[in-house]
């Protein structure tokens, strides 16, 4: 379990929406797109943190590492018309919404091929085919682009639902209140996923935030806010699963408050001198939400050790090619240097 930081001392653990049980209910289907998708997000930040510290990567790297179980868990409920919106600690939600692998890392990569032809970076993929409106490289700005979308779909008379993924330092951001506060009014089908990682960049989270919990300020816009385990995916899952269909009923809006722990720095190369190794250490080795499913699955023997090694090896040959794709991929032309770029 995680622990979290509680004003004046103390610690507060993650409240668990309810017990695990019956996992025999899970399609075993549902079960390994889980793993599948929790092994290539972590596999291909991985990669993409090796080779951002090779020099073979351009710009700023922010990683999802240690938090794959809640785009994992969440992405699970929607359809592919369905819409996301993503931060600037992006590719766990890209992955999750069955974007294209190679596509993603040539645009890291700064390749021609990538999905903004190299221009973007690791903070701008986006792919509209698949519903992914795009990640956000300013904090707090994908709230309004999300709330927009689920207003598109009302007034088209649709049952697609938005999701909005942002941490707990965008939380504070003022536009999280304006498309709050529209899609309550409005009746919109927003979910607001927090993803509190107790750090906002390089601050912890509680001292710029005067409630224990985010998902209480649901309760000022007269919509559910719910808080979850956010390295479990089964809480995740099903918690998710309610107010996304609550909001396909056209119920409108709810807020989700996932919490989990950001293992890496706030990028590659951040000196983290905010906290100490001993902290990180103690959440990887008990909090791991990948380790978390694999000892669920195997005390349950739903999974034996040898199926969830053949899944772990094949997530990792599908991010080894896009690595090799995206290195031999064509450099932008210097004539096309302008082509699409508007401000």
């Amino acid at each position: 379990m995680i622990i979290f930081r509680k004003r004046g001392g103390g610690s507060l653990s993650a409240k668990k929406v309810k017990e695990k049980k019956g996992l025999n209910k899970y399609p075993r289907t549902l079960l390994e797109q889980f793993y599948r998708t929790m092994l290539t997000i972590r596999s291909f930040d991985k990669k993409v943190e090796e080779k951002f510290l090779a020099g073979e990567i351009p710009g700023f790297v922010h990683l999802y590492i240690g938090e794959e179980a809640i785009a994992a868990g969440v992405i699970s409920n929607l359809s592919r018309e369905d819409y996301i919106q993503s931060t600037h600690r992006g590719h766990g939600h890209t992955i999750a919404k069955g974007a294209d692998l190679k596509r993603m890392m040539a645009e890291i990569f700064g390749k021609k091929e990538g999905y903004c032809k190299g221009k973007g970076g690791s903070m701008h993929i986006a792919d509209l085919s698949i519903g992914m409106l795009g990640a956000n490289g300013v904090v707090g700005g994908g709230f309004n682009i999300a709330t927009g979308a689920a207003l598109a779909t009302k007034m088209q008379g649709k049952n697609n639902v938005s999701v909005v993924f942002f941490g707990d330092g965008a939380s504070n951001r003022g536009t999280f209140h304006e498309a709050a506060n529209m899609a309550a009014v409005w009746d919109l089908p927003v979910l607001f996923v927090c993803e509190n990682n107790q750090y906002a960049s390089t601050t912890p989270y509680m001292t710029t935030t005067s409630v224990e919990n985010i998902a209480d300020r649901a309760a000022g816009y007269g919509m559910p806010g719910v808080i979850v385990d956010g390295n479990d995916i089964f809480a995740v899952y099903e918690e998710s699963q309610k107010l996304i269909d609550r909001a396909r009923r056209g119920e409108g809006p709810s807020l989700l408050e996932c919490k989990t722990y950001r293992v890496k720095g706030h990028y590659v190369g951040d000196p983290e001198r905010y906290r100490t190794k001993e902290e990180v250490d103690k959440v990887c080795e008990s909090n791991d939400p990948i380790d978390r499913f694999e000892c669920t699955v195997l005390d349950g023997k739903l999974f034996s050790r040898e199926e969830l090694d053949a899944i772990k090896a094949s997530a990792g040959k599908e991010v080894e090619k896009a690595l090799e794709f995206a290195r031999n991929a064509e450099e932008p032309e210097i004539s096309e240097l302008f082509a699409g770029v508007y401000a």
